[in-house]
């Protein structure tokens, strides 16, 4: 069966730095784009990162913050967020995508910045 297990979160203050992790399996985790979406409750889910054969996407607030990045020998993206800020604040979600009809969403895991 397909997991997409997401770890790493936490409570961090402002500037400080955390490192998200998703872990895959039950599919060919190389021949996925893999994506971090962020949600707070009443908002849509937002775009943040994704990283494929094509290439690496970043949204623009997270430029020169955030880095993404996967092994895909231990099928496992990640990504490392630094400077964070109070905005930031968000339910972060792993997704794995080969097309339209094979797409996978972890369970998320939340991540709280302030004081």
């Amino acid at each position: 069966q397909v997991q997409l297990v997401e770890s790493g979160g936490g409570l961090v203050q402002p500037g400080g730095s955390l490192r998200l992790s998703c872990a895959a399996s039950g599919f060919t985790f190389s021949s996925y784009a893999m994506s971090w979406y962020r949600q707070v409750p009443g908002k849509e889910r937002e775009f943040v990162a994704t990283i494929s054969s094509v290439g690496i996407n970043y949204l623009a607030s997270v430029k020169g913050r955030f880095t993404i990045s996967r092994d895909n020998a231990k099928k496992t993206v990640y990504l490392q967020m630094n400077s964070l800020k109070p905005e930031d604040t968000a339910v972060y979600y792993c997704k794995a995508r080969f097309d339209s009809i094979r797409e996978y969403w972890g369970q998320g895991t939340q991540v709280t910045v302030s004081l």
